[in-house]
Formats: C-alpha cells, sequence, structure tokens
C-alpha cells in the first residue's frame, strides 16, 4: 500500500479546513440574516425625555420605551441628574438644563402622534419595566440613532442589547468632532 502523497494530504487538509470554514460561516451568518427582529409599530403618546418616549402600540396598550444604547443629560431633579453633575464636575442645574435640551431635540425628532416602529434586542425590558427598543421613524431613521448623531446623547451600551453598537459609535463620535448639539456646549455631562 502506497503512503500519500505530501501534495494530496496538504490538499485534503486544506479540502477539510475550507469546509470546517464554511461551516462555521454558515453558523455565524445564518442566525444573523433571521435576526431581524420583527417590529411592532405604534404611535407615540408622550415624549417623557431625551431618551424615554410613550407609545400606544397597534394592540392599544401603552408603553414607556427607553431607547437602547443612548443617553441623555436628565431633565428633572433626581438621583442620576447628580451623579452626572457629579461626574461632569458641573453643575446640577446645567446638567438640567442640557436635559431639557435633549428633551426638546426628541420631541422635535419624533413629536406626539409620530408612527414608529419598535424593535426590541436580546432583554425586553430594563429594572424600571421600560420596554427596550430601538425606535424606527417614518422616514425608516432610527431614532436612537439620531439623538446620537444630533449631538444630543451620550452612548450608552450594555449587554446583551448590543446589535448596533458600532453604528451608534460612528455616530456619536461623528457628533462629537463635529461640536454638534450638546457638544457645542462648553458643557458636558
Amino acid at each position: 500500500m502506497n503512503a500519500p502523497s505530501i501534495a494530496s494530504t496538504s490538499f485534503s487538509y486544506k479540502k477539510t479546513i475550507a469546509a470546517l470554514l464554511l461551516g462555521l460561516l454558515a453558523l455565524v451568518a445564518c442566525p444573523l440574516l433571521s435576526s431581524a427582529a420583527p417590529r411592532e409599530t405604534g404611535s407615540i403618546t408622550r415624549v417623557v425625555d431625551g431618551d424615554t418616549i410613550v407609545v400606544r402600540l397597534g394592540s392599544g396598550k401603552t408603553e414607556h420605551v427607553r431607547l437602547i444604547g443612548i443617553d441623555t443629560p436628565e431633565s428633572k431633579p433626581n438621583k442620576r441628574a447628580t451623579l452626572q453633575a457629579k461626574r461632569s464636575g458641573q453643575d446640577e442645574s446645567a446638567i438640567l438644563e442640557l436635559g431639557k435640551k435633549a428633551w426638546h431635540h426628541t420631541e422635535s425628532l419624533a413629536p406626539v402622534g409620530t408612527a414608529v416602529e419598535l424593535e426590541l434586542d436580546v432583554q425586553p425590558r430594563d429594572k424600571y419595566k421600560r420596554l427596550l427598543a430601538y425606535v424606527y421613524l417614518p422616514n425608516g431613521r432610527m431614532l436612537n440613532e439620531e439623538i446620537l448623531r444630533s449631538g444630543y446623547g451620550n452612548l450608552l451600551t450594555i449587554p446583551p442589547d448590543v446589535r448596533y453598537t458600532e453604528r451608534f459609535r460612528t455616530a456619536y463620535e461623528e457628533s462629537r468632532a463635529a461640536k454638534r448639539g450638546l457638544w457645542g456646549e462648553s458643557l458636558s455631562w
């Protein structure tokens, strides 16, 4: 019996590696292709602050919706506003003023009555029982990303909800570099 030649053995390994890589690619790609989460439709009934809205869903149920991936300054005095002030070295009243600007900006992008689509990620709710979602506007743009792009929010990635982290990071970094929105202010949070 003849031993396999080096050339045939090398070819066999290459075929095996290629098959393994194709299999791995299929395992990775299939969930990504099918991960387009179903979207639920609704309309905005209230903008609570820069990163939270209230939506009446198509089912008639009303939900407080926290926008995934972003954080805006607080617009009302609370523990978080105090923390943001302490962390940034700013006066709490300055933080609240920035929060009001972020709130009004969100209202300008998505006023009451705006039809929206909600896309969930892995974790459906936060500790306050708010629905966590990516919110799409009638023009197809994502509200979360638009707030970052226009400079009215910080990037806030909390695993496991990380589907659009890189998109958000790009929008955030561009807005900071261009000094858009709140980044044009001398204050930060």
